[in-house]
């Protein structure tokens, strides 16, 4: 396993981490909590992950705690992240909550601080290493006071770093590139971003190139739901809990004729793989979290540390295919959070191979990696 170094923290996790939410919450399958704590801790024993991700609104903090249960006397191993701005204590929001639809946000100081104690207390440990802003919109963005919270937090040594996750469908464009303007110390942002969903995250890394050249990102939804998985066929069918089974139609049907164009990634990797090192050729991403609910795809999404990179061939084959949407004619995409402004969509070109070309320049920014 390959390590990276948040730039503006003293924070090193691993190439690939772990996502939480498919042992936590049920949307992936249902998993036992002593399944799931067995899981992580053969991700930390068996293959070097030490980042783990996690989530208050996981679970309502099922998930911090099986990381507590899982890192019980090795805190000072691994590295944990969790998220904070949905106001999973409102027992009326919650019992009138319905499947999984999103509970009320609340970002106030004194309800920041509340959550974080609680976090703390679940994970059973007095300082969080990454501190994410769930799901943030553009009231949140605008108000200072959420920021300035974060860091008197990083500053009495409760957290590391802080930043800001984007969610919980594509989109959020402006909130993010504002977010970097504004607040140029942020440590990182969590975001969608994948070989067929590069729209709007590409643009986030353009913003931070330009404004915040020591934000760093860690990548969610890192195989587009599975699609990059490349094992859906247009008659693969999900569980009623899965929360793929409200996607249209149109997405599963669409989304297997793009991965069908991809074929030549799987020369020597699997596509799952190639997926994960697409992101890994950018220096900016620290850590990828691709959603993990076996053995099979621990075992496999682990091992991309030592695979070999992907060739500028290969990189220059993807963008082409991207600019003409996988040779796949759909509508638009719809879109969540503000993705228009002064008339326009956000539409600076992000030039092919521009992320692997400037490896130079974001390591003299303070992004490394390291083998262990």
């Amino acid at each position: 396993m390959k390590y990276r170094k948040f730039p503006r923290a003293d924070v090193e996790v691993s190439e690939v981490g772990f996502g939480t939410w498919t042992l936590a919450t049920g949307w992936w399958g249902e998993k036992t909590d002593d399944e799931a704590v067995a899981m992580l801790r053969r991700a930390y024993d068996d293959f070097g992950i030490t980042f783990f991700d996690a989530a208050d609104s996981y679970g309502n903090g099922r998930s911090e705690r099986q990381l507590a249960t899982a890192f019980k006397g090795r805190r000072d191993k691994v590295v944990i992240g969790t998220k904070v701005g949905y106001d999973i204590y409102d027992e009326a929001a919650a019992s009138a909550r319905r499947g999984q639809m999103e509970l009320p946000q609340r970002t106030d100081p004194a309800y920041l601080r509340l959550a974080v104690d609680r976090c703390l207390q679940r994970l059973g440990t007095d300082y969080i290493d990454v501190l994410q802003l769930h799901n943030v919109k553009m009231s949140h963005v605008q108000d200072r006071a959420v920021w300035q919270t974060l860091r008197d937090l990083k500053r009495e040594g409760k957290i590391r770093a802080w930043g800001a996750a984007f969610g919980p469908a594509i989109g959020w464009l402006y909130e993010a590139t504002d977010l970097i303007e504004r607040e140029p110390d942020i440590d990182t942002i969590q975001m969608i971003w994948n070989i067929i969903e590069q729209h709007p995250g590409t643009a986030m890394i353009e913003a931070a190139m330009a404004h915040s050249p020591s934000c760093c990102f860690n990548i969610r939804v890192t195989h587009a739901s599975g699609m990059l998985e490349g094992k859906y066929t247009e008659n693969t069918e999900f569980a009623p809990t899965d929360h793929r089974r409200h996607r249209p139609r149109s997405w599963l049907v669409n989304g297997v004729k793009k991965v069908a164009t991809l074929d030549f990634l799987q020369q020597r990797m699997t596509l799952g793989q190639a997926a994960l090192k697409w992101l890994l050729a950018e220096p900016r991403v620290v850590t990828t979290l691709p959603n993990v609910y076996d053995d099979e795809q621990l075992r496999e999404f682990a091992a991309v540390s030592e695979l070999p990179e992907l060739t500028a061939a290969e990189m220059e084959r993807i963008e082409e295919l991207h600019a003409k949407n996988f040779g796949v004619d759909e509508e638009p995409m719809s879109y969540k959070g503000e993705m228009m402004r002064d008339g326009g969509p956000y539409n600076r070109i992000y030039p092919p191979n521009a992320r692997v070309a400037s490896a130079a320049s974001a390591t003299a920014a303070g992004h490394s990696t390291a083998r262990a």
